[in-house]
């Protein structure tokens, strides 16, 4: 069977991509943290082609998750939409940029190294010292996000446009800790959902963008979303079984280890 060109069932990138699959279903992050760098160190494809690849992997991945907390009505559309206010334009003002440097350009790939690198560092440290970061903002800023919570959704959203357009990741772990942060009075499985389904739309959006700019490999994708479709169903109806403070320590400890190597690359 032929797809694009391409021939053959590659077992490696099938198993990433249910690795993957099942993480973000059980952790609600991990998506584009995990897989541009296991593409880039593990699997030796080009920054641009792996950041390009996944951000498409991550919007059909990630739509099956939206699917369910649509269904299950823990999405919040106002937060959604305030995001994509900002993460919209942001988004496609960088591949403009992008496009005008050049996708493939040592300045571009370098540049994607150091924003995945920092990226991952940053949503390691979130997820290691959520509750202390968590605890240490409401001291200081009881009402923090209550008045001023659209602005700030729209400035988060333009963050996560551009750091999502350049590294794939952001949507997950970043995003999630920003939302927690503007909206303390949602419940956390709104804050998940909405971030998930905020990430759908992104994730498209800088995807169709990399494809127009030609750093796509299809093949790869077919191959990572035969794994990851069934590894996030699986995730996500084993997620309530699962030790999350176990498993989010392990991912943290993970994304620093592979940001350092990013850096240091």
């Amino acid at each position: 069977m032929t797809l694009l060109g391409y021939s053959g069932f590659e077992p490696g990138y099938a198993a990433s991509g249910l690795l993957v699959g099942l993480l973000v279903g059980v952790t609600g992050v991990g998506g584009g943290s995990l897989m541009t760098p296991l593409l880039v160190l593990l699997f030796g494809f080009h920054p641009s082609t792996a950041v390009g690849t996944d951000l498409l992997f991550a919007a059909a991945t990630k739509t099956v998750g939206t699917t369910i907390h649509s269904a299950g009505k823990t999405v919040d559309w106002q937060i959604v939409r305030r995001l994509a206010i900002g993460s919209v334009p942001a988004t496609m003002l960088c591949l403009v940029a992008m496009a005008y440097v050049g996708a493939s350009s040592k300045a571009v790939t370098d540049l994607i190294s150091v924003v995945l690198g920092v990226s991952l560092m940053i949503s390691a440290l979130s997820l290691l010292f959520k509750e202390q970061i968590l605890r240490a903002i409401s001291r200081r800023y009881p009402d923090f996000g209550t008045r001023s919570s659209a602005r700030l959704t729209i400035l988060t959203g333009v963050v996560l446009g551009v750091l999502v357009c350049l590294s794939s990741v952001g949507a997950g772990a970043l995003g999630t800790i920003a939302l927690i942060i503007l909206y303390p009075r949602q419940p956390m499985v709104r804050i998940v959902g909405s971030d998930i389904a905020h990430a759908v739309p992104l994730t498209l959006l800088a995807g169709i963008g990399h494809w127009f700019l030609g750093t796509i490999d299809f093949h790869l994708l077919a191959m990572l979303l035969v794994g990851s479709i069934p590894g996030i169903i699986i995730g996500s109806l084993t997620a309530r079984y699962a030790p999350d403070a176990l498993l989010k320590t392990c991912l943290g400890i993970i994304l620093a280890i592979v940001g350092f190597r990013m850096l240091v690359k």
